[in-house]
């Protein structure tokens, strides 16, 4: 394969940059994500069931403010925002305005109510929800040399990586705060600064309320060796080649994006785990009684449907891995106690 063919060499940041976002990236295809793959969104109702409950909470919080938002961070195709707005309670839904936040054009047959963004709306009430949008902020990657230096990855459209200059600056000082890197051959790292900043930057843009980033993550004592950087296609992995054929994405370092927060002014966050999160809010993937199913068998059926539904959302070792960034914005947390 040639240099013209197999293109230029780039950071995998600015070589995911552009597969996913750039003209005719994977994420303007008109499938959208959930034609790659299956977010807890997708996955069941009873996910936005809960946003919207706790889309309540976050008003309760506010003392029903008018208007009420919810801003659907990395809308996809909307999914998220129609989906609460079927499951808000006729009171609140009659003060809330939904966004959806999306570089893509909008969806046809989408909800009229929500209103599409290419960026969040700012100074508003409410609540905004990023379902997995973090995993696909572009990062750098790292990866120690010989020597033990940790040094860019640099890749082409084909995959085909090599090392470049060593790492310097802020993306070093972000490596050995978040994830230092012993001086051993190969060991990788993504350099998640681009996420931070995009983190705070989406929390400052509400007046008041909460904001929430939900996303496969790791801490700082967690770090994967090797890293996370990974594809989908067509509802598999698939090696991460950055010529727009297929999603690019790895985990967060949410204790990152949170301390940048905080940095900011923006105090007061805290982590948890899907499953906890949503077992607040009412899922818990309990089976519903065995006397139900001869009193009343097609509401057993039914309620035996969504406890699975509520387990797969909260089952250890998938979903309910997932970590919840709650991040309180002048209010009390309104999933604490």
């Amino acid at each position: 394969m040639t240099e013209e063919t197999s293109g230029r060499w780039r950071g995998w940041r600015e070589a995911a940059q552009a597969a996913l976002y750039g003209p005719g990236g994977f994420y303007r295809g008109p499938e959208g994500p959930a034609g790659h793959f299956r977010t807890s969104v997708h996955a069941s109702p009873l996910f936005a069931g809960a946003v919207a409950r706790l889309l309540c909470r976050v008003d309760a919080a506010l003392d029903r403010p008018e208007p009420l938002a919810f801003v659907d961070m990395g809308a996809g195709r909307g999914e998220l925002a129609g989906g609460v707005l079927a499951a808000l309670p006729a009171d609140v839904l009659a003060r809330t305005r939904a966004y959806a936040v999306e570089i893509a054009g909008r969806p046809d047959g989408l909800d009229e109510r929500v209103e599409w963004l290419a960026e969040p709306p700012r100074g508003v009430t409410g609540l905004l929800f990023a379902n997995e949008w973090l995993d696909n902020v572009p990062v750098d990657v790292a990866e120690v040399d010989p020597a033990g230096v940790a040094r860019s990855v640099l890749v082409r459209p084909d995959g085909t990586e090599r090392l470049g200059e060593p790492v310097a600056g802020a993306r070093a000082g972000w490596l050995a705060r978040w994830w230092p890197l012993p001086a051993e051959e190969g060991l990788r790292a993504e350099i998640g600064l681009p996420r931070d900043e995009a983190w705070a930057d989406a929390v400052s843009s509400l007046g008041r309320g909460l904001a929430v980033a939900v996303d496969y993550a790791h801490t700082v004592d967690t770090r994967p060796p090797f890293g996370t950087l990974t594809g989908f296609r067509s509802g598999r992995e698939t090696a991460p080649v950055p010529d727009g054929s297929c999603d690019i994405t790895a985990h967060v370092a949410l204790d990152a994006c949170a301390a940048h927060a905080a940095a900011h002014g923006l105090s007061g966050a805290r982590l948890l785990h899907q499953r906890d999160a949503l077992r607040i809010l009412g899922l818990t993937g309990a089976r519903p009684p065995l006397t139900l199913a001869s009193s009343r068998p097609d509401a057993y059926v039914r309620a035996l449907a969504s406890a699975g539904e509520a387990a797969e959302l909260t089952a250890p070792g998938g979903l309910g891995d997932f970590g919840w960034l709650v991040q309180p914005v002048g209010i009390p947390d309104p999933l604490a106690g």
